[in-house]
């Protein structure tokens, strides 16, 4: 009985660290790797196929990749991925960003996803485009930086989104922390939150939200602060298509100036009422 009780808390505790999420059900112990997209741009060269692995469900499926210099433009590979692709989307399509794994031979890579086929596609399998996967330094067609959300997610599938939030200056969370209630991602919201709570009930109803304007202070005048108070300007977009405003503070505290700033959610739904 001990025995049972020691392999299921080991589960819990391998499914908690994405660095080994899943790894279990290959019987292997498998570190994750956060590899820079230069070098994944080699591992999986154009018409190249491997699985992807959704964090969140634990569903995979098998795609192949069509194009993408800045990223992989990737397709499912028949209509059956394209079939379990759809399931971890809750039968919608989305760009919403998922954190994955990508398994290609013995390498389990970091990754982000977003799920609506846009564009041209190849492959007889039921799918009208292709896809994006990010790897960490991938860039989207239109900027010459890192995604934010794609950004977070694969922080989130390498396991390292706690110690990116522990690093991180004030500004940096507040933009992190709309972009999880973006991309509708309750892990990355509690990750930065200074109280847990269910956030399902607040996010599920927000289809799209942008920090508009945010005052960023020196961060050198912060060193030894731990409250801090932040005037933003927040618009978002619920699900019956209606425009809503924020224009206030959002206020982050943290015990000590070695500790990590944490964002007051309590307050912060409170006042902005989503």
């Amino acid at each position: 009985m001990r025995f049972v009780i020691t392999v299921i808390l080991l589960t819990i505790i391998l499914f908690i660290n994405c660095s080994y999420v899943l790894a279990k059900d290959e019987n292997v112990g498998i570190q994750i790797e956060m590899l820079p997209w230069e070098k994944v741009n080699g591992i999986l060269p154009r018409y190249s196929e491997f699985t992807v692995l959704d964090v969140e469900t634990g569903k995979k499926f098998k795609v192949q990749r069509r194009a993408g210099n800045r990223h992989a433009d990737v397709q499912p590979l028949t209509s059956k991925d394209t079939k379990i692709m759809k399931e971890i989307y809750g039968g919608k399509w989305s760009w919403k960003r998922r954190a994955i794994i990508v398994i290609h031979r013995d390498q389990w890579i970091a990754a982000s996803m977003h799920g609506m086929p846009h564009g041209a596609g190849a492959l007889d399998n039921n799918f009208p485009g292709h896809f994006c996967i990010h790897f960490y330094g991938s860039k989207t067609h239109s900027t010459n930086s890192m995604d934010l959300s794609h950004k977070l997610m694969i922080l989130k599938a390498a396991g390292k989104l706690e110690e990116y939030v522990a690093g991180a200056d004030p500004f940096e969370l507040i933009n992190a922390y709309v972009a999880g209630i973006k991309q509708q991602d309750s892990r990355i919201i509690s990750t930065i939150s200074l109280q847990q709570i269910d956030w399902k009930e607040h996010i599920q109803s927000i289809e799209n939200i942008n920090l508009k304007r945010i005052s960023i202070f020196p961060v050198e005048d912060l060193v030894d602060k731990i409250s801090l108070q932040v005037p933003v300007e927040i618009e978002w977009v619920n699900n019956n298509a209606e425009k809503k405003f924020f224009k206030g503070d959002i206020y982050l505290f943290r015990f000590s100036p070695a500790d990590a700033w944490k964002i007051d959610s309590i307050r912060f739904l409170k006042d902005s009422r989503i």
